[in-house]
């Protein structure tokens, strides 16, 4: 049988208000950590004409990594656009450790100033890895190359930077599941002197680039941020 768009709107409707009081104990749980993983995705939506692109935005409270007793969670927020003010709104009433990546729409929510008090920012190592990998990405410089792509190449710069932050990203996957004082203690023994020779290493790779070359752009948008992507070799409970 047939139904129509307005009764099928009016039954989803039905149902987020049936379920509403589950989401309002699943976000006050979620908001209640004191670290929280962020991130937004497009979703296609459709217009008068066209089809917008929507944000879905992600917050995750997930403490299994460090023995954290709090099951973990995740929170949906829908939007239409991804204006700043949205995360901004979202986290108001929350402080603690914000991981994500370095989108500026969440800077307001780093300021000293801010009530109930600032957020920490965590910038999120695999934002960081992702710019690298891609130019690592052999197979797709290969199709490049074979369609006549002059820049194809993949640079033994991004090959080295991609090993060295594998390096540190082996580190964690042996502490996961550590209790955060034992995750520090590796982190200070093992994984600070690899994050100090990535970026003297980088920071001597990077002056022999053009501001306009990808591998530098790359490099710069962790060099430009290293103390927010450094702040878990002194935070215990960060992932």
């Amino acid at each position: 049988m047939p139904l129509s768009l307005s009764t099928l709107g009016d039954q989803v409707g039905v149902v987020c208000m049936a379920t509403l009081p589950i989401y309002q104990r699943l976000e006050a749980h979620v908001l209640a950590g004191e670290r929280l993983h962020g991130d937004d995705t497009t979703v296609p939506v459709l217009a008068a004409g066209k089809t917008d692109i929507a944000r879905i935005w992600t917050y995750v409270c997930d403490d299994r990594p460090f023995g954290g007793p709090a099951p973990p969670a995740a929170l949906f927020y829908y939007s239409r656009d991804r204006r700043g003010e949205h995360p901004q709104t979202h986290l108001a009433a929350w402080s603690g450790v914000l991981q994500a990546d370095a989108y500026g729409g969440y800077n307001k929510l780093y300021e000293a100033t801010r009530a109930p008090g600032p957020a920490l920012q965590a910038l999120c190592w695999s934002h960081g890895r992702r710019k690298l990998f891609e130019l690592a990405d052999i197979a797709e410089s290969a199709r490049r190359k074979w369609k006549g792509a002059k820049d194809a190449v993949i640079s033994p710069i991004v090959l080295e930077a991609v090993k060295r932050i594998d390096a540190i990203f082996a580190v964690e996957r042996e502490i996961n599941g550590l209790s955060a004082a034992a995750r520090l203690a590796v982190r200070q023994d093992q994984s600070r002197p690899l994050v100090s020779a990535l970026e003297a290493w980088t920071r001597d790779q990077r002056v022999k680039l053009s501001r306009h070359d990808p591998v530098a752009k790359a490099l710069d948008y962790m060099l430009t941020r290293w103390l927010a992507f450094t702040g878990f070799l002194d935070d215990e409970g960060s992932v």
